[in-house]
């Protein structure tokens, strides 16, 4: 395992979804949708990232002086399930100890909109997080973004790879704002920080 705790080293944000149109609005991506915002914030625009499978945005967060960070923001162009290993091939190449890699997801197991921050821990059930764990270990920072459970007998397959439904999309802009927010303050502030402002 990584135990570099470099203060310097960069942070690698990573949203997680799938590529192409037909997946921009699904619940599966939303991960992309704070990357995305993430990326206007920093006045960046994601591009192809040599030969790592994702596109990127480099970029800084923060005020001016010590909690100034370098952040590298990224969109694996795999599908969620083969996210690791261009994940780990950027942080490879940007030198990104794992304690510094940050994933943005979607969660079934937390009401819609809701965040919870944390570090490490399992997968539960979800291919990108999996897939990045076997890849380089599971202590990397979670940024999960809940999207609740499927109703009735809905498969869980199909409900994430739904889009939002028409009453969450009033509220969709708001939380991807908040889950922005709790990204940036992960990164400047520290988890403790952060979780106590947004673990709500």
């Amino acid at each position: 395992m990584d135990v570099t705790t470099d203060a310097a080293a960069p942070w690698l944000i990573v949203g997680l979804g799938n590529p192409g149109p037909e997946y921009a609005g699904n619940r599966h991506n939303v991960g992309f949708m704070v990357a995305d915002l993430l990326a206007d914030r920093v006045g960046g625009r994601f591009k192809r990232a040599g030969r790592a499978q994702a596109q990127v945005v480099e970029g800084r967060i923060g005020p001016p002086g010590p909690s100034n960070r370098r952040v590298v923001l990224a969109k694996p162009m795999s599908y969620m399930n083969l996210s690791g290993g261009p994940v780990n091939a950027l942080r490879d190449f940007y030198k990104v100890p794992v304690g510094h890699v940050v994933a943005v997801h979607d969660e079934l197991d937390i009401d819609y909109g809701v965040l919870r921050l944390k570090l490490g821990g399992g997968d539960n059930g979800h291919n990108g997080l999996k897939s990045m764990t076997k890849a380089f270990g599971a202590e990397y920072h979670r940024v999960r973004f809940g999207i609740g459970r499927p109703p009735g007998r809905m498969q869980v397959a199909d409900f994430v790879l739904k889009d939002f439904s028409s009453a969450e999309r009033k509220e969709l802009d708001y939380f991807v704002d908040r889950a922005a927010d709790a990204v940036e303050a992960l990164v400047i502030e520290g988890l403790e920080r952060a979780q106590s402002t947004y673990n709500s």
